[in-house]
């Protein structure tokens, strides 16, 4: 039998070194390595009637609950969800019901506080069974206000108002993604941008670079006002957009002289470039929180294939027009 470990000392105040772990985080550096020790945590100097709050061991996230209880003695308890956030955690099941009663039977938490209740992020509810864990722990699980902000205002009051429980996704929050999403393409992006700029034109390299942006960086930012619901959807819509002004060019005549080639650049264009900028944005569902792992495959289901044979049609058209141009 394993002997619970004395809670470790933690604090609401954020350091530097914190605050530089959150900027590598944000941009995707060893992000497998932003994590904190799972285990329960004692904030300030909780008793046994102090509540227990429940979070990811991905730092982001426990930071943003310990600096918001500024002032409040309490337990944090963290459960390992191999340093991903509580929402993503709880769609892959590592912030769930088996791993949560794990860490109140590691943490002996039973014999630490007298009361019986956990405090868990609403948006860790995906993941939990409130029910088996009261069966199998004792414990209750009751869910606090989306945003860890809020909790002060939840514990004076103990109730989440309806502003408490919206999931919003604004604009700072679509802002904050985009740092992770470009470090992901970028190599890939300006490699292919290159060669094609050199071996075709520098027309078509600067094409990838618009899609590839528009889908990593664009997107978020114009998520809501984009036409559509499903993510690829919009992709698609903003993809189009941004290919228009290349096709508009190409028929201006900088890829060729003869009207069909004009025409052929224009269509190349106009079907390659919106399938990446829709793949990207495809790619975003699992960022937002108002997306499901059904309405995700379905969406998968309905337009990767979409996808695959527009780009794959306008860049055997751009290979075809490039040889011509090279022999004739």
């Amino acid at each position: 039998m394993t002997v619970p470990q004395p809670p470790t000392a933690t604090t609401s105040i954020l350091t530097r070194a914190d605050r530089w772990d959150h900027v590598l985080a944000r941009w995707g550096y060893r992000r497998s390595q932003h994590r904190v020790a799972p285990g329960l945590y004692a904030l300030r100097h909780p008793t046994p009637t102090s509540p227990v709050f429940v979070t990811a061991n991905y730092t982001l996230s426990f930071d943003a609950l310990r600096s918001s209880l500024g002032g409040v003695d309490g337990y944090i308890l963290v459960l390992d969800t191999e340093g991903v956030n509580v929402w993503c955690a709880a769609g892959k099941g590592t912030f769930g019901t088996d791993e949560l009663v794990r860490r109140i039977d590691a943490a002996g938490l039973a014999d630490i506080v007298s009361h019986r209740k956990l405090i868990l992020p609403q948006l860790g509810a995906p993941g939990i069974a409130a029910h088996e864990v009261k069966q199998r722990t004792g414990f209750t699980v009751t869910y606090g206000p989306v945003r860890a902000v809020d909790l002060p205002a939840y514990l004076a009051t103990g109730v989440a108002t309806p502003a408490m429980r919206e999931v919003r996704f604004d604009l700072w929050d679509r802002l904050v993604l985009i740092p992770v999403e470009l470090v992901h393409v970028l190599v890939p992006m300006l490699a292919v941008a290159l060669v094609l700029g050199l071996l075709v034109a520098p027309l078509v390299g600067w094409a990838v670079v618009a899609a590839v942006l528009a889908g990593a960086a664009l997107f978020p930012a114009l998520l809501p006002w984009l036409p559509g619901r499903e993510c690829s959807v919009k992709g698609f819509w903003l993809g189009g957009l941004v290919a228009l002004p290349f096709a508009i060019l190409a028929l201006a005549a900088p890829l060729g002289s003869i009207p069909w080639q004009r025409v052929a650049w224009a269509i190349a264009f106009l079907l390659a470039m919106p399938p990446v900028t829709a793949y990207l944005a495809l790619n975003f569902t699992g960022a937002t929180t108002f997306t499901s792992r059904t309405g995700v495959k379905r969406e998968m289901a309905a337009y990767i294939p979409v996808m695959a044979w527009m780009f794959g049609i306008g860049i055997v058209l751009t290979l075809g027009l490039s040889i011509y141009g090279w022999v004739a």
